[in-house]
């Protein structure tokens, strides 16, 4: 699992929607301030969002 959807603590029950809010406020206001790592921060968004769908589908946890 991507280390940093582990480090954002959020449970696989949550919205895709809220885990992007929780990715966006850990950032730092310089690092979205930077036009040109658009790219980067949508890389890193997609990665969590496929991290926290692989979550949901893991085997014991309970399904919303």
């Amino acid at each position: 699992m991507c280390r940093a959807y582990q480090d954002l603590c959020v449970p696989p029950e949550v919205t895709n929607l809220m885990v992007l809010r929780v990715a966006i406020r850990r950032l730092h206001p310089d690092t979205l301030a930077i036009r040109s790592w658009r790219a980067a921060r949508k890389r890193y968004y997609r990665d969590l969002l496929t991290a926290h769908q692989a979550a949901q589908q893991m085997p014991g946890q309970r399904q919303a």
